[in-house]
Order: C-alpha cells, then sequence, then structure tokens
C-alpha cells in the first residue's frame, strides 16, 4: 500500500540555493497514461536553478516541484499504460516533481535502467541525453569526421555531448575551465579539450577547420565568438544563455558562411515529442551502454536535506558530470 504523503524539497519562495528545504504532500494524483514512481535519486539540471531563482515557470498542468529527472520503481499504473509492471526499474524524464519521494510521469518518457549503469546512476541520465541527443542528432544527418564543438565540457550537457559526438563518429573539441577540467573532457573522448581562460577557441578550433556542430550554454560573447569558429553550412545550437542573451552581432556571416542557428528547451516540447525521442534513444543509443561507449557521469550524490548544498555546488561550477539528490 502507498502511503498517504511524501516527502518533497520545497521553495520557501524564489531566490538562491538556501530557499531550499524539506515539505510534505500527498502523492500526485495519477493520470491516465501515467506510472506512478517510487523515486530512486533525482538529477540536478540547470533548469532547476533557474526555476529556483523565479525565471523558470513550469508548464501549464506540471507539479512546481523542481526535478526533471528520476531513477526509480514503479508502483503504480495509470489506465491505459503498457509496456512497464509494478516493480519495474526505470530511469524517466519528468515535467517537473522529481524532487520528492513519489512522482507520476508519462510512461512514453520512462526508459529501462541501461545495462551496466547502477540504479542511482541511471538518475543523471534522461534530462542531458534527451536534451543532447534532440538537438544535435535526432533526425539530424551527421558525417563522421566533421568536429563538434561543445561548451562546458565538464559539466552534464557537456559531458554527455562529448561521449556521444564521439559514438557518433565526430571530432569533438570542448572548452572547459581548468587543466582537470580538460583532462577529464579528454578522458572522455575530446580530441582537444580548452582551457577557455589560457586558450583561444576560436582560433583552435578554425586551424582544424572549423567546426561543423557547435553546442553553447554560455551565450554572451560567445554567440559571436561561435559564429566565427562555425565551418561553412554549420549548424550552432544554443541551449543556454549563462553569460546573458543580449547581445550585439555581425549578422554577415551567417549569410556568408550559410549556417543554421537554432536553440530550443526540452521542457515546453509536445509530450509527443518527447516520446519519440524517448522511443529513438531507447533503440539507438542505450545499447551504447551495454556496449561499453557510453557511461553514466556522476560527480557527487547528495541526500534531499542537502538540496541547498547540492545546488550551491551546481552554481560554482565545480562539478564533473552529474550531481544527484536521493530521498
Amino acid at each position: 500500500m502507498l502511503p498517504a504523503k511524501m516527502k518533497t524539497i520545497e521553495m520557501r519562495e524564489p531566490g538562491k540555493p538556501e530557499v531550499l528545504e524539506i515539505g510534505e504532500r500527498p502523492l500526485p494524483e495519477l493520470r491516465e497514461g501515467e506510472v506512478m514512481v517510487r523515486v530512486i535519486a533525482a538529477g540536478v539540471n540547470g533548469p532547476d536553478l533557474v526555476q529556483r531563482r523565479g525565471h523558470y515557470p513550469p508548464p501549464k498542468g506540471a507539479s512546481d516541484l523542481l526535478g526533471l529527472e528520476v531513477s526509480g520503481e514503479v508502483v503504480a499504473l495509470g489506465a491505459a499504460v503498457s509496456g512497464w509492471s509494478v516493480e519495474d526499474k526505470l530511469c524517466a524524464l519528468t515535467n517537473g516533481g522529481g524532487y520528492a519521494e513519489y512522482v507520476a510521469i508519462d510512461a512514453t518518457h520512462c526508459l529501462p535502467i541501461p545495462k551496466g549503469v547502477p540504479e542511482i546512476d541511471a538518475a543523471g541520465l534522461c534530462e542531458t541525453y534527451f536534451t543532447v541527443w534532440s538537438n544535435l542528432f535526432f533526425h539530424q544527418k551527421i558525417v563522421p569526421g566533421q568536429i563538434l564543438l561543445a561548451h562546458g565540457g565538464a559539466g552534464g550537457i557537456g559531458s554527455t555531448a562529448i561521449q556521444l559526438g564521439r559514438q557518433m563518429g565526430m571530432r569533438v573539441f570542448t572548452t572547459c575551465a581548468n587543466a582537470e577540467d580538460c583532462a577529464y573532457a579528454e578522458g572522455l573522448g575530446a580530441e582537444r579539450a580548452i582551457n577557455f581562460n589560457d586558450e583561444d577557441f576560436v582560433e583552435i578550433v578554425r586551424e582544424a577547420g572549423g567546426a561543423n556542430l557547435i553546442l553553447d550554454i554560455i551565450g554572451g560573447d560567445y554567440v559571436a565568438r561561435n559564429i566565427k569558429a562555425a565551418s561553412a553550412d554549420a549548424r550552432i545550437v544554443q541551449l543556454a544563455f549563462n553569460a546573458g542573451s543580449k547581445v550585439e552581432i555581425n549578422l554577415m556571416p551567417i549569410m556568408l558562411k550559410r549556417l543554421v542557428y537554432t536553440g530550443s528547451t526540452l521542457r515546453s516540447r509536445p509530450e509527443a515529442f518527447k516520446s519519440e525521442v524517448a522511443a529513438d534513444l531507447r533503440e539507438k543509443v542505450w545499447p551504447m551502454f551495454a556496449a561499453g561507449g557510453l557511461e553514466a557521469q556522476t560527480h557527487k550524490v547528495f541526500g534531499f536535506a542537502e538540496a541547498t548544498a547540492a545546488h550551491e555546488m551546481m552554481e560554482e561550477a565545480s562539478h564533473r558530470g552529474k550531481i544527484l539528490l536521493v530521498p
């Protein structure tokens, strides 16, 4: 029998990490097409920090709790659910609500835990793999030997992009903040990790032939620099603006190089789109874990009561890979 109430991580108000505290709520209502999951662990992601600051409200009908990915055990099935049974272990993309002991999730956004990945570590897979795969590789023609420039190689998005880029046969360049992060990124398969405090990624990538695909979470002056580093017919994907979104740039090179400049946020995409991405990941990417080509990248696991410390670590960017929370 399921309990009537569950522990959660609540926000007293929008603000700094210290606004997070332990709370208690009734279990979420289980709707048609959803599974109820007992949370084993939840991933901490950039959008969680933005929502905590009050700048990323949940979509209509979604939980107001933080938490966009979990690993867990199925404890109940909603109507019209197929392919899952009670006691199944899974990892999943949520639409919010992951910072809790239980969460209701669209069954088609759930995936089996990849072979060889520990249950806790699996909590850090879905948000980054859904994001990177859907923006860089899903329904895209990838030519082996082309250059992928992925900024922030030591973080969750960057470490995922490096591994997937290598598995897709690309030459991966990345930027990092220090020598230790560069060594970590190169250990994941990056051909060249660039310490942005000491080196100019534009010059290095252009000398290599120019980037055919660029993944950026920085923004600010990187917007213009990415355009300079891009090859002809390149695609630039913007996923965040950690250094600011208001910039002044010369658009002429976009026309002259025939560049495609795009971006997206995953949470607001239609549910059917996320279901398609989940199916594609299950078919094409999850087997790469069993084959040893991909590995979960867990930096540190915090208890729910330590959520403030987890968010502080995320904001300091002192981690390599993913930060997780366990009830």
